[in-house]
């Protein structure tokens, strides 16, 4: 077996988690591998031209706070950008851009090789490497053994994936692309519990055979923001999207052909998303609707093929076709690729720790697909986690770890160590039950300091990051104390009509709109924010108190048998994440606060 030099971090997997863990690796002064079948892959955007979208949004804010790129780079390559959810509370608004998926990668892929300390290699993964029960390295399909204090597997839609296409079926991990084999025998080996889920993807049609006058335009933002806060002189393009809507004759056909699709009549048993839904998923299970919206995107600038959002399919390509013919910008659309289902591999998360570390084998970790998620956003956010925990681990450091009360990171992660996936999973905003405090728009108050204190944060943007906060906490103080119109500034701003552009030039001259626009959120919503307080502050005492990692919870005698299956199965590490186990009730948690104290086991 050939050996290769030691790094402190062996990547696989040059995604979108792959790309922020070498990032954050790197950043931090260590030597990194990156493994990949191919050297054109690296950040590619594999499904929609899309960075964003509902609390998406929020996870590339907080990525870039963090020291993530994919924000940056999708501002440098946005074709049009938009803020989410205008019409509901701020809480839920999100930032969403149109990119140019080849300049995206293409700009990718530049930073990504241009990292100092940083060695690609083209390969394909096919073992895990472990000696006492800790990761040395991976060994590749040629039989060279790349050497790793720490393993970080980002492996996407890979493992084991296969395509189908009505009865057609090519294994794959992404379409033209060859799936991996060998990863997921490894992991079952060492011990993982292994799952099969699937995603999809709708057809690429040919931009000529649209009939454009029979569709509508959408455009992004007059004034776009952008994702991140390196962003400097931004002036996107603002190209146009297009809509249209199904009919009744398509939904016949799709009706008709049902039994042709591998999801519904067998072929397929893996878990799909159901927040995604396929287009046979929509036409049956929402028969009552006379039709769905679908939305022509660009693929990049100027492009001749348009991602056909909306309608996902794993049915024939020939059904594809004549079911989408029946819509009059359709008559004549022609495919450059077909829709698809792809099953995979991917491991079950609540192995992990909240590092992203496993449970079972010290230095190995996991970010991504592999986790049982979807999306770019919750792809590169877990990449970012753990490549940063990899590189503390190296060093002996502590750990960094963020709470559900910290970001939509931590709510994301929490999730799925502690409650598992039993099918892809997405961040939503209705996830985050703090959301009215983990905003798109003070993200950088949330974690610039968090981030500073291990230093992912340059000192000139903390320092810039630590005056922002201190502005705010003043205008907060000033608001509170202040009048206009008679009643003070807290006060005003909850009375209907009143914002930010209607505050005098006296008062509104103290502070800049950055500041402004924050502290309206902040006394427009004053009572539910510090009622989101008060919860926060109540379940501290919980997150605070430390679970020791061998308990047996079959010795908690009171605690009923489906509790103690459940925690044995997650171990989690404090009370508070216990609380939040699918199944452990608060009486539960209740035994298991007695039983400590009887033990006499404490932090």
């Amino acid at each position: 077996m050939k050996h290769l030099n030691d790094f402190n971090v062996v990547v696989v997997g040059a995604g979108h988690a792959g790309v922020e863990a070498v990032n954050a690796c790197v950043n931090r002064g260590l030597s990194v591998a990156l493994i990949s079948m191919d050297r054109g892959a690296i950040g590619r955007m594999s499904c929609n031209p899309a960075v964003g979208g509902v609390a998406k949004g929020q996870l590339v804010r907080e990525l870039d706070i963090l020291g993530g790129v994919m924000g940056f780079f999708a501002d440098k390559s946005g074709l049009q950008h938009k803020l989410l959810n205008r019409s509901k509370g701020r809480s839920v608004w999100s930032p969403r851009a149109q990119v140019d998926k080849r300049l995206y990668e293409s700009i990718v892929s530049k930073h990504v090789l241009s990292l100092k300390n940083l060695v690609f290699i083209k390969g394909e993964a096919v073992s895990v490497c472990v000696k006492k029960n800790t990761v040395c390295g991976v060994e590749l399909r040629d039989g060279s053994l790349i050497k790793g204090k720490t393993v970080i597997i980002t492996c996407g839609t890979f493992l084991s994936g296969l395509i189908h296409v009505g009865d057609r079926k090519i294994s794959a991990g992404r379409m033209g692309e060859n799936n991996s084999v060998g990863i997921s025998e490894s992991l079952i080996k060492i011990g993982f519990k292994m799952m099969r889920l699937k995603t999809g993807t709708p057809p690429r049609v040919l931009k000529s055979s649209v009939f454009w006058n029979k569709t509508l335009e959408e455009f992004g933002d007059k004034n776009p923001v952008p994702f991140s806060l390196f962003t400097k002189n931004f002036n996107p393009k603002n190209k146009a999207c297009h809509t249209v809507r199904t009919n009744n004759d398509c939904h016949e056909i799709i009706t008709e052909n049902l039994n042709s699709s591998p999801m519904y009549n067998g072929e397929i048993s893996a878990t799909g998303p159901r927040y995604c839904p396929s287009i046979e998923d929509k036409v049956n299970r929402f028969s009552h609707q006379p039709s769905h919206l679908l939305f022509l995107e660009p693929e990049w600038d100027n492009s001749d093929q348009i991602y056909l959002n909306g309608f996902s399919t794993s049915l024939p390509e020939d059904i594809q076709l004549k079911s989408l013919r029946e819509i009059p910008a359709f008559k004549n659309i022609s495919f450059l690729r077909p829709g698809y289902a792809i099953e995979y591999d991917c491991i079950y998360p609540a192995q992990l720790k909240t590092t992203l570390e496993s449970k079972i084998i010290s230095g190995l970790f996991f970010a991504g697909q592999i986790n049982g998620t979807s999306g770019y956003e919750e792809a590169g956010g877990q990449g970012l986690i753990a490549g940063i925990n990899a590189a503390l681990k190296c060093r002996s450091e502590d750990p960094f770890v963020l709470s559900r009360a910290d970001s939509y990171l931590g709510v994301m992660i929490d999730d799925l160590v502690t409650k598992g996936v039993t099918e892809p999973y997405r961040m939503f905003t209705s996830r985050a039950e703090y959301r009215l405090l983990l905003r798109q728009d003070n993200a950088d108050l949330r974690l610039t300091e968090l981030g500073g204190k291990i230093g992912l944060i340059q000192k000139d943007r903390l320092a810039k990051a630590l005056d922002k906060k201190k502005a705010f906490e003043q205008a907060l103080i000033f608001g509170r104390k202040t009048n206009i119109e008679g009643i003070r500034i807290n006060e005003w701003f909850r009375k209907p009509g009143n914002c930010v552009d209607k505050l005098p030039d006296e008062i509104s001259k103290l502070y800049n709109s950055e500041i402004w626009a924050l502290i309206e959120i902040e006394f427009q919503n004053e009572g539910y924010i510090a009622r989101q307080e008060l919860m926060i502050n109540r379940t501290q005492a919980m997150e605070d108190l430390k679970l020791p990692k061998d308990i047996d919870y079959s010795d908690v005698g009171s605690l009923k048998k489906e509790a103690q299956v459940r925690l044995n199965e997650i171990k989690p590490s404090t009370l508070g994440q216990a609380s939040r186990i699918s199944g452990i009730t608060p009486a539960d948690i209740s035994v298991i606060s007695i039983w400590l104290k009887k033990e006499n086991i404490s932090n």
